[in-house]
Formats: structure tokens, C-alpha cells, sequence
């Protein structure tokens, strides 16, 4: 894993990005366990790549709140109304990819973060 690396983005302000693995470490439909150096502390970030979704990766908290153990990127991809999923392997929370919101109860949420390409190498946002 590299460190934080600074990039211009779109508009031209400096935005941190920490590089996390290639986009052959992904596994299409599953998840993949990183670990990220943030301001506050290491964290550990479920990936997701879902191909033919308008968003294909997602970056979410690898840490179930429930379940209180690092496994949300074992668990299974899925749709609920529309949007990805994945399901907790313990208690089988649904959880949206796209902000992290359990499904089954609102006041629960997993972290997320903003997460993109950059040529082969998945790129995660540090601050948002």
C-alpha cells in the first residue's frame, strides 16, 4: 500500500487521495479488505467493485456496528429497491454501498468514503 499522495482535482484545489490497491486486487461482485491511514487513525475500508452499476466502486467502513467485528467485506452484494447492498455476514444487515445506511434501521451507518480509478490503482479519498 503507498501513503497519501496529493492530486489535482477537477477544479484545481489539492485533495488527498491515498492509493489502496490495483483494480486486478478486485474481485467483480465481492469484496476486498484494505487498510487506510486517515486524519483520525488507521481504519480498515471494505471495497466493491460492481460492474454495470452507474456507480461500480464503492468504499465502505469494514467495521459491522452490530456485530462489533471487521467482516462487512465478507458479506454478500445485493439490491434492495434499486440500490447495492452488501448483507452483514453476522446479523444480515443491508447496508446501501452508496452511504452506508443500514437498510433494516436508519440511526445505524457505516462509514464511507469517496473512492475512484486512477488508471489501474483504486484511489480513496482521505477527507470529505
Amino acid at each position: 500500500m503507498s501513503t497519501a499522495t496529493a492530486l489535482k482535482s477537477k477544479t484545481g484545489t489539492d485533495v488527498n487521495w491515498q492509493a489502496l490497491c490495483t483494480w486486478a486486487d478486485l474481485v467483480e461482485f465481492s469484496g476486498v479488505a484494505a487498510w487506510l491511514e486517515t486524519e483520525t487513525g488507521p481504519a480498515q475500508v471494505a471495497l466493491f467493485y460492481i460492474p454495470g452499476y452507474e456507480t461500480e466502486l464503492f468504499a465502505v467502513d469494514n467495521h459491522d456496528p452490530l456485530g462489533k467485528a471487521n467482516v462487512i467485506a465478507r458479506g454478500i452484494i445485493g439490491d434492495v429497491k434499486g440500490e447495492p447492498v452488501v448483507a452483514s455476514p453476522l446479523y444480515k444487515q443491508h447496508y446501501r454501498l452508496k452511504d452506508g445506511r443500514c437498510v433494516e434501521d436508519d440511526s445505524v451507518k457505516l462509514r464511507t468514503w469517496p473512492v475512484r480509478f486512477d488508471g489501474d490503482q483504486v484511489m480513496v479519498k482521505l477527507s470529505h
